[in-house]
């Protein structure tokens, strides 16, 4: 058991706790404009200052980068960067999905008998989610993995499955933080904030959709994969630039059972920690 650090705490607390602070939630910080900005900041030669001691602060195991520490330009290079070959190990067992990013997770194994996550009472709207009825439908008893990332995370999404994905899909909206602080005040912000999906096509699983949600700071995805072209399962599927954010993972009803201690866990409304390419259940 360990309690989240948060990078951004007192901000996201005054922000989301003080009168005050919702003022300027709602009028500047939930604005594209306000991530842009921001984005800026972490994109320009200054920023690197920052890299050394945030890997200081928080721990970061630098054995694992694909590049030292000196050789960011800049901070959102040294927050998207890429990992060793190896770094991650993909479960080898063809029947077992995977976790597509570092971070802390939520796993429900029917979708339709979410009730309460984070806020009592509270309930999860695919409709909402995909803007869309008719895919709403298709998901509407099957599983989900809702992957939070922090700043001090890996920030590489990769493919759950293996198969051939599809076009990306882009839906607008504001951008709320994701933090838990943020979503215990609002579990609409899932299905409010701006994101992009795809579905991929997999022989294993068959139609698996991901998004992608951007929170404060994080307006624009990166994606490194071809729509059409396939894929195998942790193959790379983009990244997020600064700022915490999430991935959301759905499987059709009947294909796939969330691992155990996923549940367990989030049952009592406890994220479970794990990181890219372990096993998130069993086909």
């Amino acid at each position: 058991m360990e309690t989240e650090e948060v990078y951004g705490d007192r901000f996201l607390r005054w922000v989301y706790g003080n009168p005050l602070g919702k003022l300027a939630l709602h009028a500047l910080v939930k604005k594209s404009l306000f991530s842009q900005w921001y984005g800026k900041q972490m994109d320009s030669p200054g920023s690197k200052a920052r890299v050394l001691p945030f890997i200081s602060k928080y721990g970061l195991n630098v054995g694992e980068f694909a590049e030292a520490p000196e050789q960011f330009k800049t901070f959102n290079e040294f927050f998207y960067r890429k990992l060793k070959q190896g770094a991650r190990e993909i479960a080898a067992d063809p029947r077992a999905p995977v976790f597509p990013a570092d971070g802390r997770h939520l796993g429900f194994q029917d979708v339709s008998k979410i009730s309460g996550i984070f806020v009592k009472g509270a309930f999860f709207n695919l409709n909402d989610l995909f803007q869309s009825e008719q895919l709403a439908k298709k998901y509407a008893q099957g599983s989900m993995v809702i992957s939070r990332l922090c700043p001090v995370d890996y920030h590489r999404f990769h493919f759950p499955v293996g198969g051939v994905p599809g076009e990306t899909r882009l839906i607008g909206g504001p951008l709320f933080s994701v933090n838990p602080i943020a979503l215990r005040q609002n579990i609409r912000i899932l299905t409010e904030n701006r994101r992009a999906w795809c579905e991929i096509d997999s022989p294993e699983f068959g139609a698996v959709a991901m998004f992608e949600v951007g929170a404060t700071c994080v307006g624009r995805f990166i994606y490194t994969y071809a729509a059409g072209q396939a894929v195998r399962k942790g193959d790379e599927k983009g990244y997020f630039k600064f700022g915490g954010s999430l991935t959301i993972t759905l499987f059709e009803p009947g294909r796939v059972r969330l691992a155990a201690d996923l549940l367990e866990n989030t049952a009592v409304q406890r994220e479970l920690y794990a990181r890219m390419g372990d096993a998130l259940g069993i086909g």
